[in-house]
């Protein structure tokens, strides 16, 4: 007896060990001066957009609020539109409410407390009294017309403010401040005032005029058509300059301190990527975070984004705030996805007009700096990839491509993301997924073209929707053996039908499935056809209707390449179901990915609600040593609730016992929950994994631990 109650303790005692040791690792980490500072990718960056009558603010109170809230980096206004400071160059207007000591305090100040400090430019606009001075150096339109905001004036970028100025005030500033990194606001050619939505055009300024017969031998284009060979090569023409403004920009500044971090929304010659989420009109996309970060990190994977949560609603609502739920799960839904944290607000903290989302920016900065060494070094589990129509998706393509994107995510079908530029740039690393989703992608160039045909001839299957290598016929039929007969066609009123067809077990109990929107209309002369298309027939009084004939079309087409597939869907199914939200929508793409590949839909499986967005990441703990990817530490889930997201974000409901039923090539040695930092009992046999999570409020991460 006495043996066996020694041996008894001794296991308690070792087991109280192995849990003790099994704790998670909290607290920041100490990076050394020899790493750039910003690529630890450990950034909680708060941006103080100061109006002009705040440059009055309070240096210390500044400070201790950036502690309270856990910031290690502060973006504040320096220059541009005016300037923040005691400037001495003649052509930067000075704010009025300007303050000799208050932006060297707040650097200053947020040194001593370990703060980082990037001050904010914007060349996009200078005073009235620059524009009186020197009017050809601002924009004008196809009509005539200027873009003013009041006083502010909008510039020309390829005239002299942009091109010579411009570097003597980040230069200057650069000179008197000790920073430690610069962010320009809204850089590149204007065509529109964002502050009135209104349109005026392309900048007819001479300047510009000038540099395009230059670039191009053409006369500079009055109107946006890509159906244009010279708005073509006007596009060409606004890459090259910006690029080359940038590449100047990058080297003055590193020439300066290599240590200044850059940062902007584009990615060439930039150290920070900056995005934005933004609410702006229905309906809203509760992905938003999630969308941005992973195609720029997946798109550009050698640089760090910061993705800033815009506090306001719109830019004619700018001191209302969005609502504290989409606030909480941006920011959950950066971290998850490899990103730090970013909030831009109107001002500093002290008597805002709107301090709703205070208490979630101490609790979701405050959980990062506990945690950090699980966040920032990721690798995609994603066998899927979703291509994007760019950085900054709008209308009906964004539509499209959000449609598809949150059928997948409903589903917990792990993807990426991709901007359609970067295809070629990426090539064979993308190999690593078994299909490639295009929806609604036009003007994909031969380089793009060539690597879509690569990856179907090593294997990768390929979905594309609606008006995607419409452009393209050549392409269209040697990748899909599809020939376009009506590429726009409205499909209000017909139906597919899934007849018979044991390819969508999702439909069964349905005959006919309305349709609504874009219903192209194509030929498949090598390629399997599904979905057959019926016409509208009466649609009323009840009495009379029916009619519905069958035609010669299809919804579907599917070919063979090798061992891979190529599935074309000419009609805008990821559009429907982002407007109109009918699940059968939904089920005819995830049919199709079964069809492809049904492994796809079982690499998760678990009961968790539609609405709890899971993500999940390879990791290794971020750490100096680690700075470039080290041997995986494991698997994180992450959990972000959005069960209260509707027309509008309400708090989420709490989920208790969430299944999960994964794959992984590892046993683990442990799992725990981050937030309780409690260990999670699980089983694991020949690859899959299976635990439970007890209970999920608004966030949680489950680390799954080699």
């Amino acid at each position: 007896m006495r043996f066996s109650f020694l041996c008894i303790v001794l296991i308690a005692f070792a087991s109280c060990r192995e849990q003790k040791n099994n704790l998670l690792r909290t607290g920041p980490v100490n990076w050394p001066d020899s790493i750039a500072w910003w690529k630890a990718n450990n950034l909680r960056v708060i941006q103080t957009n100061l109006p002009a009558y705040e440059a009055t603010l309070n240096p210390d109170s500044l400070v201790d609020d950036l502690k309270d809230y856990s910031a290690n980096v502060l973006i504040i206004n320096a220059g541009g539109i005016m300037a923040f400071y005691p400037t001495e160059l003649e052509d930067h207007y000075v704010n009025p409410y300007m303050q000799p000591a208050m932006l060297g305090d707040v650097v200053r100040k947020c040194h001593e407390a370990g703060i980082k400090v990037i001050v904010r430019f914007d060349f996009s606009r200078a005073h009235r009294s620059i524009f009186e001075k020197h009017p050809d150096w601002f924009y004008i339109s196809p009509d005539g017309e200027r873009i003013i905001n009041d006083d502010m004036y909008v510039v020309s970028i390829n005239a002299p403010y942009e091109q010579n100025v411009m570097f003597k005030i980040v230069e200057e500033v650069i000179d008197k401040y000790p920073v430690d990194g610069i962010f320009i606001n809204m850089p590149g050619y204007q065509v529109r005032n964002p502050y009135v939505g209104k349109y005026h055009g392309i900048d007819q300024n001479v300047y510009d005029r000038e540099r395009f017969q230059k670039f191009s031998g053409l006369k500079l284009p009055v109107k946006e058509d890509f159906s244009d060979p010279i708005f073509k090569r006007y596009v060409e023409f606004k890459e090259f300059t910006t690029e080359e403004l940038m590449h100047r920009l990058h080297d003055v500044v590193k020439k300066k301190n290599p240590q200044i971090a850059i940062c902007t929304y584009s990615e060439k010659y930039v150290d920070i990527v900056r995005h934005e989420s933004q609410t702006n009109s229905l309906p809203y996309w509760p992905y938003n975070a999630s969308d941005n970060v992973n195609n720029t990190l997946t798109s550009f994977p050698h640089h760090i984004v910061s993705n800033a949560s815009i506090q306001q609603i719109s830019f004619q609502s700018r001191y209302n705030a969005v609502e504290p739920a989409e606030v909480r799960i941006r920011l959950y839904e950066n971290i998850a996805n490899g990103s730090g944290l970013d909030m831009s607000m109107m001002g500093d903290f002290r008597n805002y007009e709107d301090e709703r989302n205070y208490d979630v920016l101490r609790q979701v900065y405050a959980h990062h700096m506990k945690f950090e060494q699980y966040y920032g070094r990721y690798r995609s589990t994603a066998q899927v990839a979703v291509v994007s129509p760019g950085s900054w998706p709008s209308g009906e393509s964004a539509q499209e491509y959000r449609g598809i994107q949150l059928m997948l995510k409903e589903s917990h079908i792990q993807h990426d993301l991709i901007e359609d530029t970067q295809l070629p740039i990426l090539g064979d690393a993308l190999q690593r997924y078994k299909v490639l989703i295009l929806p609604d992608i036009l003007r994909l160039d031969s380089a793009a073209i060539a690597t879509l045909e690569s990856l179907q001839r090593k294997g990768t299957h390929l979905i594309a929707t609606n008006r995607t290598f419409s452009d393209n016929g050549d392409a269209l039929f040697r990748i899909f053996g599809a020939k376009a007969i009506e590429v726009d066609h409205d499909g209000a009123g017909f139906y597919v039908s899934p007849e018979r067809n044991n390819a969508f077990k999702r439909l069964r109990g349905q005959k006919l499935i309305s349709w609504k929107f874009n219903l192209g209309l194509y030929s498949f002369p090598e390629a399997d056809t599904l979905l057959p298309i019926y016409t509208p027939g009466r649609p009323g009084p009840p009495e009379i209707i029916g009619g519905h004939a069958r035609t010669k079309h299809h919804l579907l087409g599917l070919k063979k390449n090798g061992s891979a597939s190529a599935v074309l869907i000419p009609a805008n199914l990821g559009r429907l179901y982002y407007v109109l939200g009918y699940q059968q929508y939904k089920n005819i793409l995830l049919d199709v990915i079964d069809v492809l590949d049904v492994s796809i839909s079982s690499s998760i499986i678990t009961n968790a609600p539609s609405r709890v967005e899971v993500i999940t990441q390879e990791f290794t703990t971020n750490i100096p040593q680690h700075l470039q990817w080290s041997d995986s530490d494991g698997v994180i889930v992450h959990l972000v609730n959005l069960t209260g997201y509707s027309n509008t974000y309400f708090e989420p409901l709490t989920v208790e016992d969430i299944s999960f039923r994964l794959r992984t090539d590892f046993k683990p040695s442990s799992i725990r929950t981050m937030t309780t930092d409690r260990p999670i009992e699980f089983t694991w046999s020949d690859g899959t994994l299976q635990f439970t999570v007890p209970r999920l409020t608004d966030y949680e991460a489950v680390i799954v631990m080699r």
